[in-house]
């Protein structure tokens, strides 16, 4: 009878190969499903969000996706919500804007206040400071001709959407604004958001650095990883620390 074999050792590079496989695979999952990573891009929500807030972006919130739906809870977007989504114009690029109407309000703004349904809205949220501008602050106004920013297909779009010089939200969409009223590229000047360009909502700024220090005279704006380094050596100095860790709202 031959003696049984004794069983063999794993290589300690085999376990370690599994084991980043296997955070890999759950990284992607999570990446994929759960969280995605958002970096705010401009002014446009101040000063609920700032340039430099690094977001967390919970895309289980909204649901959306047929399989997801039957396991986990989820409920509709609703009027005051923040919101990621591909920005229709150019499904590449990302947006966040609050939603401002669903489908089937009536919108207005008169005087930059905004009335859904002939409701004003209570939005303590919102920051001004611009002067008056007949077409952003009074919209929808058509009489005024195209104007600046505006896209030829949602000029086209709005004249037919019309009832009483409100706008109404068709069905599946959404009408989004940005919290710093004045400045913002939102759907006063491209339209509405679809329901299927929905990546979900900010959950939390995980990390927020205010604009870093002019360049030392020996680098050069172009030298991006001596930017990367440079910033990363003043880590501490740039870190918003009263906006970091904190929930979106």
């Amino acid at each position: 009878m031959t003696e049984a074999s004794a069983p063999k050792k794993s290589s300690p590079w085999a376990d370690l190969s599994k084991s980043l496989a296997g955070t890999l695979v759950i990284a992607i999952f999570v990446v994929a499903f759960i969280v995605q990573a958002f970096q705010i891009p401009s002014e446009s929500m101040e000063n609920t969000l700032l340039i430099g807030d690094y977001l967390l972006v919970d895309k289980l919130h909204f649901g959306g996706d047929d399989f997801w739906d039957k396991l986990v809870p989820y409920r509709p977007v609703r009027r005051g919500d923040i919101v990621v989504f591909h920005y229709p114009v150019d499904p590449s690029v990302h947006f966040v804007k609050r939603v401002v109407g669903v489908p089937g309000d009536k919108i207005r703004l008169i005087d930059k206040k905004v009335f859904v349904n002939g409701v004003r809205l209570d939005e303590p949220y919102v920051r001004y400071l611009l002067s008056h501008n007949p077409y952003r602050d009074e919209f929808p106004k058509l009489d005024l001709g195209v104007m600046e920013g505006v896209t030829g297909e949602w000029w086209q779009e709005m004249q037919k959407l019309l009832v009483d010089n409100q706008l109404i939200v068709p069905q599946g969409n959404y009408f989004v604004m940005g919290d710093n009223r004045d400045d913002s590229l939102d759907s006063r000047y491209w339209g509405f958001v679809p329901r299927e360009n929905i990546v979900g909502r900010p959950l939390l700024i995980y990390w927020s650095m205010r604009a870093p220090e002019p360049l030392p005279a020996h680098l050069t704006p172009s030298d991006k990883l001596k930017r990367f380094l440079y910033d990363m050596s003043h880590i501490l100095q740039i870190t918003r620390w009263n906006r970091t860790l904190r929930l979106v709202k």
